[in-house]
């Protein structure tokens, strides 16, 4: 049984006063944050999907771009988990016994890095390449979200910072090496996949 890391000597004493603070902040407040840390991730699949629906009109290129975010996304989720796996770190709200705004998570649901964090930071990074103005708000619901999951006791700020890179990296990468191979978007226009690239003219 490998014995899981306790990462409150990282930044506990940061993340005791977030949540200190969050416990004496206005009841909108936390509602607010509760209500963005459990459902935000929502708006990343609809912007993802908006970016699709336009990029169509734009060309094969930029549709399959378009298409390769929620991937992306998947595969950054992916290897968010691998490192989980490996680091085995144990939430804050269990180690440090504060009263969070949400519910402690399992035991053996890690901490290192947030799943939240690298899926919002991912569809961050692959909207950018969609569509600068999606990008950007995504880029800041992501920090937003990476925030909220401090707030509501769910993570410390390393995890949030972790995630926010792995996510970010995994697209990035992604995205660089699919516009290596424009090629293949003019393939696939060809192909019975013609519709989900180009709009009907």
């Amino acid at each position: 049984m490998i014995a899981a890391f306790d990462g409150a000597s990282v930044d506990g004493s940061v993340y005791s006063d977030v949540v200190g603070l969050a416990g004496r902040a206005p009841g909108w407040l936390d509602t607010a944050a509760t209500l963005w840390s459990t459902y935000g991730l929502l708006l990343f699949g609809a912007l993802m999907a908006l970016g699709w629906w336009r990029a169509r009109r734009a060309g094969a290129e930029v549709a399959l771009t378009a298409l390769a975010a929620p991937v992306l996304v998947v595969v950054a989720f992916g290897v968010d988990l691998l490192v989980k796996s490996a680091v085995r770190e144990v939430r804050p709200c269990r180690s440090l016994r504060l009263a969070t705004l949400e519910a402690c998570p399992a035991p053996d649901d890690w901490s290192f890095p947030s799943n939240h964090a690298a899926i919002a930071a991912a569809a961050a990074v692959a909207l950018w390449f969609v569509s600068r103005r999606l990008g950007a708000l995504a880029a800041v619901a992501a920090l937003v979200m990476a925030a909220s999951r401090v707030w509501v006791g769910a993570h410390y700020p390393h995890d949030v910072l972790a995630g926010l890179v792995v996510g970010a990296s995994v697209a990035l990468v992604g995205m660089l090496a699919l516009r290596r191979r424009p090629s293949f978007a003019r393939r696939l226009a060809d192909s019975p996949l013609r519709p989900l690239l180009l709009a009907a003219s």
